[in-house]
C-alpha cells in the first residue's frame, strides 16, 4: 500500500512539472510571438488531462510494461 502511495506522489509531481512547462510555453507564445486562440488552449489542456488519465489508469492497473513501478523514476525496481 505504501508503494502505491509513493507511485501516486511521483505521478502528481510529474503532472505538476508538466503543467508548469506547458503553461510557460503557452505564456511565452502568447506574450512574445503571437496570440493563441482560446479553443487551441482548451484543446491543449484537454489533451494534457486525457494523457494524464490514460497514464494513471495504465500505471495503476499494472498494464503497459512497467506496471505500477513505471511512475517511480528513481526506484530500484
Amino acid at each position: 500500500m505504501a508503494a502505491l502511495a509513493i507511485n501516486v506522489l511521483w505521478f502528481l509531481i510529474g503532472a505538476i512539472i508538466l503543467a508548469g512547462v506547458i503553461y510557460l510555453v503557452l505564456y511565452g507564445i502568447n506574450n512574445f510571438i503571437t496570440q493563441i486562440p482560446p479553443k487551441v488552449e482548451q484543446g491543449i489542456c484537454f489533451i494534457y488531462l486525457l494523457l494524464l488519465i490514460i497514464y494513471l489508469i495504465t500505471a495503476l492497473t499494472g498494464a503497459g510494461g512497467g506496471g505500477v513501478n513505471m511512475l517511480r523514476p528513481f526506484s530500484a525496481h
